[in-house]
């Protein structure tokens, strides 16, 4: 990755926002970093995409590793969910690199706004 002007303060700050999201609520640090890696890192938006997709696995792999530990996992019924969003992962990222940037960007602001009117409404 090419080093931006500004140095690796606010790509840290920015994984350090995702890692907090992503601790706090088990997940989700992707919709902090995916808009702070375009607009704040400079990313373009289907890099900030990607890249978000590859700093959420290890976030992840930690969150879940601490939830495990704690006793709040169980393996066994979070095994379909798991078959289910590989698969899913799988065909979304086979997809991507044909789909346009205009759609991607409005479907991940769509699933922003029910995610947070899930929330909100409880």
């Amino acid at each position: 990755m090419k080093r931006p002007e500004y140095g690796w303060l606010r790509p840290a700050l920015a994984g350090a926002a995702a890692g907090l999201v992503n601790g706090f609520f088990g997940g989700g640090g992707g919709m902090v970093l995916v808009p702070l890696l375009a607009g704040w890192c400079g990313l373009g938006q289907r890099k900030a995409f990607a890249t978000s997709v590859a700093v959420i696995l290890p976030l992840c792999v930690l969150s879940a590793a601490i939830y495990l530990f704690r006793g709040g996992v169980e393996l066994l019924p979070a095994l379909p969910y798991l078959a289910g969003g590989l698969l899913g992962g799988l065909l979304g990222g086979k997809l991507f690199k044909g789909l346009n940037m205009t759609w991607l960007r409005r479907g991940f602001a769509l699933l922003i706004l029910y995610g947070g009117g899930k929330a909100l409404l409880g």
